[in-house]
This record gives structure tokens, sequence and C-alpha cells, in this order.
């Protein structure tokens, strides 16, 4: 059994959040599916670029069955500046099952919420937690950070059994929701993978890590990759599919657009192939008769 914080340590972290946690919009929300929006939207995303996107996707489609309704090209155009296409996607399916299988309601179960395409462990519980006060540990690697270095006897990679147990006997049960984001910004802001501020921590009075500084920060976080020498992103897969989406998005209604190389630094066989792989994926549609041919998908 992991160990725990104690109601001290929890009272301090609520605290702490109170006088100075980051003012998010999408933090004042309780509607679920408001909630369930922001929290895919942050997955791999800067906090940033989530601010801006989510009051515009949820204009666009303020309900469940909005989006469920909603062709795949005018989703991923309202995901336009978000990145990880595959994520819009996956939202519009999630949305079409909780209104198959859910009447429209997102659920509060957690074996429910990970059935949603493209929700994993983390996110059903952040939904569960924020939206429906479920007393549940929601781990991102902010969190995963804090308390592999808070909590003694912590593996040296945090393993996932372990944190997952001690996130879920940790979270204050009066207060799950802001007790997730309270985590999540001491972990963003304070507790950083490097030079940590364990000064302006609210649990450095309770910090096994913080108590043996002769033993390093970062002997309870993942370790740090070795530095590798990194693909100039112009130049990746990643880059040219987004591109690629983007001036199918630019296009007017769902006409065709030739899509032919070179793009950047990829030529024609190279566009051709990320042509052919965004449409596996469900993101583009390619003219059978003319191959360079392409356009958002429509259903």
């Amino acid at each position: 059994m992991p160990p725990t914080l104690p109601a001290q340590a929890r009272a301090a972290v609520l605290a702490w959040y109170d006088a100075g946690g980051r003012t998010l919009a999408f933090r004042a929300s309780r509607d679920p599916y408001a909630i369930l929006v922001s929290e895919v939207m942050a997955q791999q995303t800067q906090v940033s670029r989530v601010l801006e996107a989510w009051p515009r996707f949820l204009a666009r489609f303020p309900t469940v069955d909005a989006l469920a309704a909603a062709s795949p090209a005018d989703v991923l155009r309202a995901w336009q500046g978000m990145g990880y296409d595959r994520r819009a996607l996956n939202l519009r399916r999630a949305a079409q099952v909780i209104r198959d299988e859910h009447a429209s309601q997102v659920p509060a179960d957690i074996a429910a919420l990970e059935k949603l395409p493209g929700i994993g462990p983390y996110t059903a519980r952040a939904v569960a937690a924020i939206a429906f006060g479920a007393a549940v540990g929601a781990v991102d690697t902010n969190v995963r950070r804090v308390l592999g270095r808070a909590l003694p006897g912590a593996p040296s990679a945090a393993a996932g059994s372990w944190i997952q147990e001690a996130a879920d006997a940790s979270v204050d049960p009066a207060r799950p929701g802001d007790w997730t984001h309270a985590l999540m910004d001491i972990g963003a802001t304070v507790c950083r993978p490097r030079r940590p501020a364990c000064g302006a921590c609210p649990l450095k009075r309770w910090c096994a890590t913080a108590a043996e500084p002769d033993r390093g920060h970062e002997v309870r976080s993942r370790a740090a990759p070795s530095p590798v020498r990194r693909e100039a992103f112009a130049s990746t897969r990643r880059w040219l599919r987004g591109r690629i989406v983007d001036r199918l998005r630019d296009a007017e209604g769902d006409g065709w657009t030739r899509i032919a190389g070179p793009i950047g630094t990829h030529g024609r066989a190279t566009v051709a192939e990320a042509l052919v792989a965004l449409a596996a994926d469900g993101l583009v549609e390619v003219d059978e008769g003319r191959s360079s041919y392409a356009r958002l998908a429509t259903s």
C-alpha cells in the first residue's frame, strides 16, 4: 500500500491553490461536456492554446448532440490550431457514443469514460473528479512528478500502478476537482522538472525529496532522457500531415483540392504517402480517380 499525503498537507495544497492557483476560463465550467472538451484539448497541448480554442469550439458545438451530428470536416475546421487532429475526430466519436449509449449525458463512471474513443485513464479520472466530484486521482506528468517526489518510498520512475494508487489515496475527498487542478498547478509552476522552487511549494514540509536535498530532485521523477539530436520539425511526417490538413481546412466547402509535392522538403512520393495515411486515419478523403486530390473527411 503506497503512502498518502496527510490531511494537513492536503489543506496546505488547497490553501495555496485558493490563494494563487491559475485562473483558467474552462475551470469555471460545471458542464461535464465542456469539461470533457477542455480535457481532451489539453492533451499534449499548451494551456494558452486551449484557452483560445475552447470557447470557439463550444460556440460551434455547444452540446454533445451538436458535436455528434457534425461532419468530420466541420470538426476539423473548428479544431484548427490545436494540432494532433485525430483528437478532434475521437472527440466527435466520443460524442456519438455518449449520444447513443448514455442518452447524451457524459457518464460519471470511470469505466464508461475510459471506453469513450480517445479517453485514457488520466482524462477519465480528471473528468470524473472535476465534473462529478469523484474522489479519484488524475495522474498526468505534473502530478506524477509532484507525488513521486513528495511521497516516501516512491519507485525510481514512480511506476504506474504505485502512483495511481497513491494519487487515489491522497485526493482531498471534499474538493477532488480543486485538488486535481492544484496538483497540476504545483507541477507546472513550482515543482518543475529542473530547478524546482521548493521554497514556494505548499508541500515542502511533508516532501520526502525536499527533506533530502543531497539525493537530487530527479530521483523520484522519470529519468531525464539523454540529449539527442532532434530532427528538424519541418522535415517530419507530423509536420507534413499538419500542413496538408491545414491546406484542406482553408479550401472552400467540401470541394476537392489538389495536394501534390513538394511541400517544404517533402517530395511528391512522400506527400502521396501522407495522403494515404491521413485517409486511413479518417481525416481526409482521396478522390479515387485523381489520387492527388483530397478533401477533409465528410462522413
